[in-house]
């Protein structure tokens, strides 16, 4: 009797164990096991359940492999920049640029920024200038045709100093020169062209086996003829920019014309020049319309509206004439008609 009992209504232990699995196979799957039936315990539901429990696993699996491949191919694109790699091959733009950078520093041009003159600064100043280094290096550093990049007199401690490393991120990785020496330490004399607005000499071209000083000022800072004097005290070459030579003055209502551009306006020109070759190009790209200076092709762009609108007023008016003769033609032809009657 009593193992009838036990093989009759009791369920076994391991019909039990089999409906858990089932249970929480359909759990889950968010599926409830009232929805699956009394059968839900039988061993073919559960591996049902367990089926397709796997192939929904396998689904998920894919479907993060894709994202993440997704994520990293559009993480790439973005880091390459349009047309990146048709220019380099394929290879990482950050690596090029690492690249041109460490061929202008064996091969040059050599620019430097002398910060010999940067105490003369108020705090205000030592900041735009420090600024503008970190603009003069990003162009520099997405140039076709870089120069190598030094900062003389860099003292540490110094307040132009603190200054680029509180304002510029990552500025200690700069891919530049940095020395508490003098260009005069650095470099044989002749090969040092201290270029400056007050100069007498113009900048006819780029020598890549020449040093380019630039004077660390700011265009707030009025010390005339300072650079030039530091420069004729060290008995260098100085050389000036050829806006004169170039470019024309406009007409503004402050009178203001002024050659005395901010450090990496400089750097834009030179660095536009030495690529394009065209003085004309690398002046547009670097001296701003607010310094009064402009190209010719600019002061004849403006006078070109004022002569199509007179040529339009011309036409305007030989259409009226045309209609006014229009408008008498039918009553020259009922005359005639009238006549011939």
């Amino acid at each position: 009797m009593a193992g009838g009992g036990a093989g009759g209504g009791c369920p076994s232990a391991e019909s039990e164990g089999e409906a858990a699995v089932a249970c929480e196979a359909l759990r889950l799957l968010r599926i409830e096991p009232s929805v699956v039936g009394p059968g839900a315990g039988r061993a073919g539901g559960a591996r049902n359940a367990l089926r397709k429990r796997r192939r929904w696993e396998r689904v998920l699996a894919a479907k993060r492999r894709k994202r993440r491949q997704e994520r990293e191919r559009s993480r790439a694109r973005r880091a390459a920049g349009p047309g990146a790699a048709s220019r380099g091959g394929g290879r990482a733009p950050a690596a090029l640029a690492k690249e041109r950078l460490l061929e202008a520093r064996a091969s040059g041009p050599r620019l430097c920024v002398d910060l010999g003159v940067a105490d003369r600064m108020t705090q205000k100043e030592t900041s735009r200038l420090a600024s503008q280094i970190r603009r003069l290096y990003g162009a520099n550093r997405r140039a076709e045709k870089p120069f190598w990049l030094c900062l003389t007199e860099f003292v540490v401690g110094s307040l132009i100093y603190e200054e680029c490393f509180r304002m510029n991120d990552g500025f200690s990785n700069y891919l530049m020169d940095t020395t508490q020496e003098s260009y005069l330490d650095l470099f044989p004399l002749d090969t040092i062209v201290y270029l400056t607005p007050d100069s007498e000499n113009v900048l006819e071209d780029i020598d890549p086996n020449k040093v380019y000083v630039l004077g660390g000022l700011v265009d707030e800072s009025i010390h005339k003829k300072l650079t030039l004097q530091r420069a004729q005290e060290q008995s260098l070459q100085t050389a000036r920019l050829p806006i004169r030579e170039y470019m024309v003055k406009t007409v503004n209502t402050k009178n203001y014309h002024s050659e005395t551009l901010a450090i990496n306006q400089v750097f834009d020109i030179l660095s536009t020049y030495y690529e394009t070759r065209s003085w004309p190009a690398a002046l547009k790209a670097g001296v701003s319309s607010g310094k009064g200076y402009v190209l010719p092709d600019a002061v004849k762009e403006v006078e070109i509206p004022q002569h199509d609108n007179a040529q339009e007023n011309s036409l305007f008016c030989d259409v009226k004439e045309l209609c006014r003769q229009e408008r008498q033609t039918p009553n020259v032809k009922q005359r005639h008609q009238h006549e011939c009657a």
